[in-house]
């Protein structure tokens, strides 16, 4: 241990002042860290070291401490203690240390023999035989960014190259066919819990495959030739196949087709052959880690998806309803710490945590108060060094001098072996202002306590983290000159898919690579699979929606009198839909797959296999260059929404059983034990959208609902505070020894600076005397005995809380709004005369801008100035509205005249058949919806196509009402003023027309009618 600190002291602490050897001239600060030390350290010194340490090993007598059966006891009772049980606690910690400090410095010894550097720099190991040139595995089948070649066992270094390249195959190979094993094996844990073969798997013992159980379950009730048959089939596979030998340099190529198929179509491109091998190899290296995880959890659970309520056994269930159990993660322990089921090891490290937790939160306070406030006068006055001159964060270490350095060990030294000492309860030293004499209270606290330290310890190695990149410690971007971000070998901010707010968004770096050709492959590879996955889900939402309004007629299965209509929208159709279904759908996505989208994509336009729009073949294609970029754009952004919205379907679907998430259906959800406590309020009800009460406690429950109670009640008193002063400010002084007046002080985040220490002190004894001694818990929450907004009644104390909840919650918005505005303009009010650097600024005279709310734009959509993107909403506003007019038109105009005669003849469906509003989508014929369709896709590609003038949106050339689009010629509107007028008011029509479609839809799904008539509207709770 005292080796290791010597390794690391004098890295980060500095070396003692002054001469090691004033005959020799040789000062402490001339010898060097680690091994090269030794022959710096006169003859001398050595001596001086050896007869010291021999005395302290003589001194005792020597193995006295074994003869007297206490190892590691000399009586320095720093380390020990007269309690035997304390004694042999802190010598086992010793013990525990010493291991870890042994193992340490041995690394230690070996990278600095290595590297000749204390710390092992890399870049001094030349000799390294991992620098070795004479076989170079970089560009090899399955070296994939971002780990590239790793081998941290080194199972490919022999002295013989030709060996290593012979092993490196052989592995290689080997690896491929378990990838493609686990592959397989996963899909047979999950495929059987949706669908399985029907009929049975051993007709003569009478055993059907619904009979047998998924995972490792199953493996009793195959019957002997079940397995005999399987082993068979893969020995067969093994000898007459995979025991050839690979020639050539394409491993886990065996001569046959895609997915291993006799006589199917090959790759004969062997780069995109390579190309596909990589991306099997890392789906099945996946897959291994997957098929672990699957049988870990089956054998440790019983169940293929691990159900964690049938591990009964677990020795974690041990430490359940211990301090620092809290929700939502309840107990966890990933590296497995307590699977020896040991309370006083459990105990002991939540201790630990404690002080870690408090050590922290001290450490994050350091961080933040300096910035607004340092003590007056020296820190040390014999050196004229005041608090103003040391810098905050990690510089401010070489600037403390020594003795103060002396005085915080000692004084951390001290608490560690006098204060905290350990009574059985983690945290517990006898403080009662985070403690308390009732059990239940204690451990609520000491568990907010633990919350509070975790984020802390999270919070601090953030602050070292940035700090010690950047040089401050508040991590300022523009200091950290050497990010590798910063590189501008590759820029992707103008690749297809970057667009506003987020820009160009990498925070897993995903593209940072040291070879810029590698960069910009690899980012084509990721861009052209998000869109194919957008396409994907964007088609999937559509299959989740449609069905709920229409379906094809007739029937999916003939054979198996299995109609359409028959199938149910969501996961419930993936049983119902027959074998040769699923094997038909597989094979046309298969066909897609490998005829069309592995092309490799040789310009700059990913995501375009030359058909045209909407994938037609033959289609229309987009030959601007520019517009199919913006078009691609446009899709991948849809395409991301989708797949966020086609997850979000699925998990709704899963947990209510109805692709629509009804909330009436999960009738097992703990979220409706509140649904009737304080502070659930129509219109929202209960909503707790991170899951905070997933685990059901009523206390929890109540604790964070007071919480937000009392941040309510701060937040409407801070709210006044910012109101308040404009209007009235207290007479006379503030502080009458500093000659400060009420009115000097402005209003708003201004004030901080100008409010005394002694007023700052005032303000937090008056905070924490309410928190500590007068909000006490009474098992309601924000009920502290205050009759004005309380009641004896328990009804009238309900409503006035919700009431006082609602308008604290309000507050809480207001008062981040003030802040935010404060912070932006310099005034609590926040004149927007005063932002004048807003880049909002540069679209306050464009199109659709006008009073009473004049540019408006609370998304921030157009936060990064761009025009361009600008005028690209602008239009999709205006077609928008235009729809929605033309929409709301036709709710409105049936009511009063129809067309007379045949909607469809060939139907018998007349005109007046259909009804109006959202009744009407399941009586228009498909053909009918294919006209619309057509119609609607024709106005699109052909009509709303070309921008006539770049300065206004929405002017496609067809002039006035679009009527040059159906052969109706006029020239338009020509004065620009007019033509502008015109446009804005269009806009401000079809916003309205916008919100009024969305509350007819709303309102005719409610009650079946197109207006929506309330009494319809049997099922309302307003009832």
């Amino acid at each position: 241990m005292l080796a290791a600190m010597g390794y690391i002291t004098p890295e980060v602490a500095g070396k003692f002042p002054g001469y090691l050897s004033p005959s020799a001239g040789l000062k402490f600060a001339d010898v060097p860290n680690g091994l090269a030390a030794l022959s710096k350290v006169p003859g001398g010194g050595w001596t001086q070291i050896l007869l010291y340490m021999s005395w302290c090993e003589v001194s005792r007598g020597a193995g006295s401490d074994i003869a007297s059966g206490r190892p590691g006891d000399f009586g320095w009772y720093v380390l020990t203690s007269a309690d035997p049980e304390a004694k042999k606690k802190k010598l086992s910690a010793e013990l525990a240390n010493g291991r870890l400090a042994m193992m340490a410095i041995i690394g230690m010894f070996y990278q600095d023999g290595l590297t000749g550097s204390a710390w092992g720099d890399w870049a001094n190991y030349t000799d390294s035989p991992l620098r070795a040139e004479a076989v170079d595995f970089s560009s090899q089948l399955g070296v994939t960014p971002p780990l590239g070649f790793f081998d941290p066992l080194g199972l490919s270094k022999f002295d013989d190259p030709e060996v290593a390249k012979q092993q490196f195959k052989r592995r290689r190979t080997i690896e491929i066919q378990h990838g493609r094993v686990a592959m397989l094996a996963c899909m047979g844990y999950i495929v059987p819990e949706y669908v399985r073969f029907p009929g049975f798997c051993s007709p003569s013992q009478n055993i059907a495959f619904a009979d047998i159980p998924n995972g490792l379950k199953a493996a009793p009730m195959v019957p002997l030739i079940g397995w005999t048959q399987i082993v068979g089939f893969v020995g067969v596979i093994e000898i007459l196949n995979l025991q050839k030998i690979q020639e050539g340099d394409v491993l886990g190529d065996y001569g046959y087709g895609a997915f291993g198929l006799p006589f199917g179509k090959k790759i004969e491109d062997k780069e995109k052959k390579m190309k596909s091998l990589n991306a099997e190899i890392n789906n099945g290296r996946l897959a291994m880690m997957a098929i672990i995880g699957m049988f870990f959890q089956d054998g440790l659970t019983g169940s293929a998806w691990g159900d964690w309520a049938n591990y009964a056994d677990s020795p974690l269930r041990a430490f359940e309803s211990e301090l620092g159990v809290q929700a939502p993660v309840g107990f966890w322990d990933p590296v497995g710490y307590t699977r020896d089921g040991s309370t006083e090891s459990f105990k002991r490290r939540r201790e630990t945590e404690v002080k870690h937790g408090r050590v922290a939160m001290y450490a994050t306070m350091g961080y933040i108060v300096p910035e607004y406030f340092k003590w007056p006068g020296y820190l040390s006055p014999s050196m004229g060094l005041k608090f103003a001159d040391v810098p905050n964060g990690f510089a401010a270490i070489t600037k403390v001098p020594g003795n103060g350095w002396a005085q915080i060990v000692a004084f951390a030294g001290y608490y560690e072996l006098f204060v905290y000492k350990f009574n059985g309860t983690p945290g517990d030293y006898g403080w009662k202002a985070i403690s308390s004499p009732d059990a239940e209270v204690k451990k609520r606290k000491l568990n907010a306590e633990l919350a509070n330290g975790r984020l802390a310890m999270m919070a601090i190695i953030g602050m070292f983290f940035q700090d010690g990149l950047t040089g401050t410690a508040w991590g300022d971007w523009a200091n950290y000159t050497d990010s590798p971000l910063r590189a501008e070998a590759v820029d992707f901010s103008s690749q297809l898919g970057v667009t506003p707010p987020l820009g160009f968004f990498d925070p897993l770096g995903l593209s940072k690579f040291d070879d810029p050709e590698v960069a910009k492959q690899q980012f084509k590879r990721r861009r052209t699979i998000e869109i194919q996955h957008g396409r994907v889900a964007m088609l999937a939402c559509m299959g989740y929606i449609v069905p709920e309004y229409v379906r094809f007629p007739g029937f999916c299965s003939p054979s198996q009198n299995i109609a359409f209509a028959d199938i149910p929208n969501g996961l419930k159709a993936a049983p119902m839909v027959p074998l040769i279904g699923w094997t038909q759908i597989v094979g046309f996505v298969g066909v897609i797959e490998i005829l069309n989208l592995q092309k490799i994509q040789e310009g700059d336009v990913l995501g375009d296999y030359g058909y045209g729009a909407f994938g037609l073949p033959f289609g229309k294609k987009i030959e601007d260059k520019e517009k199919k970029m913006k078009s691609l754009n446009a899709e991948i952004n849809n395409g991301r929404l989708a797949m966020m919205a086609i997850i979000g379907m699925f998990f709704q679907d899963g947990l209510t059983g109805s692709a629509w998430g009804d909330w009436a259906n999960y009738a097992d959800s703990p979220l409706r034990a509140f649904e009737s406590e304080l502070g659930v309020q129509a219109p929202v009800g209960f909503w707790d959208p991170v899951g905070y009460t997933r685990d059901g406690s009523a206390e929890s429950f109540k604790r964070r609902r007071e919480t937000e109670v009392k941040h309510g009640r701060v937040a409407m008193y801070a709210t006044m505070g910012y109101i308040v002063p404009e209007y009235f400010k207290w007479p006379g002084y503030l502080s009458p020894s500093m000659g400060l007046k009420f009115a000097d002080v402005p209003n708003g985040f201004a004030a901080i600076t100008k409010v005394p220490g002694n007023g700052w002190a005032q303000i937090v004894a008056f905070a924490g005397y309410y928190e500590l001694f007068v909000y006490k818990f009474n098992g309601t929450p924000g009920d502290y005995g205050w009759k004005a907004i309380s009641s004896p009644d328990a009804e009238v104390k309900k409503r006035k809380l919700n009431a006082e909840l609602a308008n604290g919650r309000l507050a809480m918005m207001a008062i981040i709004g003030m802040f935010f505005q404060d912070g932006l303009t310099g005034t609590a009010w926040g004149d927007w005369a005063n932002y004048t650097d807003s880049p909002l600024r540069a679209f306050e005279s464009e199109t659709g801008v006008q009073p009473p709310v004049g540019f408006w734009d609370p998304l921030g959509l157009s936060a990064s100035g761009n025009l361009s993107d600008f005028k690209r909403r602008r239009e999709v506003e205006l077609k928008h509205g235009r729809v929605a007019m033309f929409a709301t038109i036709g709710y409105i105009l049936p009511e009063y005249w129809r067309f007379p005669g045949y909607l469809s003849k060939f139907l018998d469906v007349k005109f007046a058949d259909v009804p109006n509003g959202l009744g009407a989508f399941s009586k228009v014929p498909a053909l009918g919806w294919l006209q619309i369709v057509g119609f609607a896709g024709i106005v699109e590609i052909n009509i709303y196509n070309e921008q006539v003038n770049d300065d206004e949106p929405g002017n496609y050339g067809a002039g006035f009402l679009g009527l040059r689009s159906v052969g109706i010629m006029n020239s338009g509107i020509t004065d620009p003023e007019v033509r502008k007028k015109k446009l804005n008011a269009e806009l401000a029509n079809g916003r309205l027309a916008m919100m009024a479609i969305i509350g007819m839809f709303f309102q005719d799904g409610l009650t079946g009618s197109a207006w929506g008539d309330w009494a319809n509207y049997t099922a309302s709770p307003l009832r």
